[in-house]
Formats: structure tokens, sequence, C-alpha cells
């Protein structure tokens, strides 16, 4: 063989291969990614070809399936309640895929789950149709309705969780959308996608999860127990030493208080008329990384709190200065944080300092309805001692019965809580977010805490409160669960 073709020859060869090493590649390394990935229609064809399984609340599906009679996706999925519920399923939708439950159990709910192959052989000799699993979930449906309805027009959102479990309870946002609008491929539900992305008030978004605000007061309850804890503040009716007007740190700006009585007025007293005065001291005698390191005790600046939907992170600043951190410790400055963070400083309060990570799945189920999977409630964290948690307790009850959190109150009933009102914006000239943070006592402990943000409403200015707001959406979620239990 001449030069030339053995040139020739060995370069096909070469090519021959690349050739077999790329298709091995292609076949044993990457397989399983190219079956399972987004672009591979013949997933998603597969993926709606038999009846998907439910997502279930207090027993009950509020997703279902019906039959398209569509020759490509045979079955489409539908909603109960859909913008009610939005935020716990999130959507699954023949264009445009999947998020939150609806996404995270999807090998549960196609029936696709390794740990449903006898199910699916079984039906193979049966000749049954495949069926999904179920997600049982541990929200409640009466708590739902009552923080949806109570929210109404207004923009907002609403967590609430059992402290002694972690279990969430009500997961509400607003405004919402429906997501069995663009549950197919139409025309019709491309238009319904295209409008909710271009809404600005941003329905899609999971604001109890995913959006994080300015705390405004209701972080003071967090700066309270600090306090304690540190050793700063020994008895809750003692005065506090704090001067009309008190001066920032490493400033001559004051701290402005919307109450009065706050010259050297007791932590209880300052809890319960909302002196910012008192608090801003008090986290400036804290220092900075001991209530950094309170915040995180709690759950700030962790990005990974799963639901198994994760949540935005909440922010306590690691590196500001005195002046910072005095005024993030009223719930202002760079300090922000999720609804269902709030709900979880509350929760732990409530639990005797106790907190437990938050879930919404409580158990999977097979089509037969074997339990394959079960969630067992989970310690996260001991932020606090019970002795300062229960001392909080006492300041948050003192607000509820003679505070700014009177609209919380339920008759018979012991409720704790914390109003907020966060300003934010340029020169804090936006409409400021009304804030509530409670929870409701039982002989056998709390079995409910509830954070309550509402972000925009029809009210004037001066006419946004936590109290007068957010406290009457709270006192109906946790009625709602009160009621449940008798």
């Amino acid at each position: 063989m001449n030069k030339p073709l053995r040139h020739i020859a060995i370069f096909c060869g070469l090519l021959v291969l690349a050739l077999l090493l790329r298709d091995n590649w292609l076949q044993f390394v990457r397989a399983d990614e190219l079956n399972s990935h987004e672009r591979n229609r013949r997933v998603t064809i597969e993926r709606y070809a038999s009846v998907r399984g439910d997502i279930i609340v207090d027993g009950k599906p509020i997703t279902g399936s019906v039959d398209s009679k569509d020759p490509l996706y045979q079955y489409k999925r539908t909603y109960v309640d859909g913008p009610m519920w939005a935020p716990v399923t999130g959507y699954a939708s023949q264009a445009y895929g999947s998020n939150q439950l609806e996404k995270l159990n999807d090998s549960i709910l196609t029936g696709n789950d390794d740990r449903l192959f006898f199910d699916r052989t079984l039906s193979m000799f049966t000749g049954e149709q495949k069926k999904g699993g179920n997600v049982v979930t541990t929200l409640n449906a009466a708590a739902q309705k009552a923080a949806f309805e109570g929210l109404g027009k207004k923009k907002g959102a609403v967590a609430a969780i059992d402290p002694q479990t972690g279990k969430i309870l009500a997961l509400a946002s607003t405004p919402s959308y429906d997501p069995g609008a663009f549950a197919g491929y139409s025309g019709k539900d491309e238009k319904a996608w295209v409008a909710l992305e271009k809404d600005k008030d941003k329905p899609k978004l999971n604001r109890a999860l995913r959006e994080i605000y300015p705390p405004g007061s209701t972080f003071k309850v967090l700066t309270a127990a600090a306090a304690i804890e540190n050793g700063k503040v020994k008895d809750i009716n003692a005065p506090t030493d704090t001067p009309e007007p008190y001066f920032l740190p490493l400033s001559r700006t004051t701290m402005k208080n919307h109450a009065s009585g706050c010259e050297n007025a007791s932590l209880n007293y300052a809890m319960e008329v909302s002196c910012n005065s008192v608090f801003a001291k008090l986290g400036d005698e804290v220092g900075r990384d001991k209530m950094v390191e309170m915040a995180e005790k709690f759950g700030f600046n962790n990005p990974e709190v799963d639901t198994p939907v994760r949540a935005a992170a909440s922010v306590y600043d690691k590196e500001m200065d005195r002046g910072g951190n005095a005024l993030s410790s009223i719930g202002q400055f760079n300090t922000a944080t999720t609804p269902l963070q709030m709900a979880m400083v509350t929760a732990a309060i409530a639990n005797d300092g106790k907190l437990m990570k938050p879930y919404m799945v409580d158990h999977l189920v097979a089509p037969n309805l074997d339990v394959i999977e079960k969630h067992e409630p989970e310690e996260m964290s001991r932020p606090i001692s019970p002795e300062t948690a229960q001392l909080v307790q006492k300041m948050m009850e003192n607000v509820v019965e003679n505070g700014t959190g009177r609209n919380a109150r339920i008759p018979g009933v012991t409720v704790g809580g914390k109003t907020g009102t966060a300003q934010h914006g340029e020169k804090n000239k936006a409409r400021p977010y009304a804030w509530f943070i409670s929870y409701a006592k039982t002989d056998n402990g709390s079995p409910v805490a509830v954070a309550v943000v509402v972000e925009d409403s029809d009210a004037t200015r001066d006419d946004i409160s936590g109290g007068g707001l957010a406290a009457p959406i709270a006192q109906s979620v946790m009625k709602a669960v009160l009621d449940g239990r008798r």
C-alpha cells in the first residue's frame, strides 16, 4: 500500500474508532441523562400517556387527570381550586414542564419511580393501565382556605406550621394563578402562560417561600430572645435604661418611636407597644456577631431550607457596622426574610425553644395505597432555652391581650403575637409591608404558628399596620386549625 492510501486508511480507522467511542458514551454513560432530559419529547409523551397520581390534602385529591382525546398527549392535568393550592402543587404542563411538588415528586406521580416497579410489572400481566402514586401532604384544607380568602385581593402571603412537628399547615400566596389554565399545549394554554409571564404582579411567584421582605417589628421577638440568652435582660419587667431620644451607634441619627412611654421602658412594655429604641439598643448591646449567631440558629442565612420545595434564604447581614446592626435588630436595614422563616421563628418560640424542620409531604403511596415513604418529624435546632422561650411567650401574649395585636384574640384561647410595619423603598417612601406573627396555645402545647405579610392593599399608607391588616388573617388561620381539633 502506497503512503497516501495508508494515511487515508489510518484516518478512516480513527473516524470509526471515534464513532464507536461516541456511540458507547451516549448509550452507557449519558443514557439516563438523555432519557430524562426536559427536551426529550418522548419523555413528555410518556409522562402524559397514563393517569397521573394525585396530590392529597385531608384525604382528598386537589389534582386530577382528564382524557384529552389527544393522539400525542392523552391525559392532561387538572386542579381543584387551582389558585388556592398553586403555591403547594405548582404546575404540570404538557408544554411548559412542571415545578414545586409536581416536579419534585414526578417519578411517583407518573408511576416511573423504581419503588413502583412491582406495580408496573403487575399491570403488564393484568392488563390494567399504569397509574401513578399519590403524594399525601401535611396541609390543612380549612387553614389554607382561611389564609387564601383572608388575603383576598391583597398582595401577600401566609405560612402556618405545627410547631411540635414542623408540618406545614397552610401556604398561601396572592395574587395567584390557575395551573390548569396552561396544563395542555394548545394556543389557549400558550396565551394563558404568556399573560402570566407578563403580569407585573408576578402571580407565579410563591411569596410564602420564594420572596424575602424586611420583617419590621416582628423581628423584635428574635432580638428579645437574643438579649435574654446573652444576659442583657434578666427581668423582662425591669427598666432597660433606654434614653429618649436614642441615637443610633456611630451617628447623630435618632431612632424614631411611634409609641409613647419608650424612655427607659421594660422589655415587656417595649414589646407591647413596639418601641424601636429599646430593641435597637439591645441589638447593639448583644452585638452583631451574637445577633448573627442567634438569627442563624433560627434558620437565617441558610440557602438550603427545603420543604421539600426550597425556600429562598432569609438574610441577617454578617458585615454591617453597629448602626446597621441596631437597625437590623428592629427588622430594617438589610434584614430580609420569607414568611416561612418568620413562621419558623414563631414556631420555635411556641415550642419552648425547639425548632422543627418544616415539611409539607407527609408520605408517598403506591397506586395500591401501600406507603412507600413516610416523613418523620426532625429537629432542626434549639436556638433558645425553654426558659427564654417562655419569657418571650409571655411578652407575645401580652401584645395580643394589651398591645398592638388585639385583632388576633380568640375567645377562650391563649394567643401570642407580634405586629410589624416594615418600611422599604428609596428613603422608605414605598407603601410599607404589614406583618403579623402569632401562635395559639392549648393544654398540649401549640398546634399552630402563623406568619402573615401583606405586601400591598387598598388601604391608605397611614392605615397600613400589622395589627389592622395581617392580624385578622392570622387569627382566622389559627381558628381554622383549632376548630379542626375540637
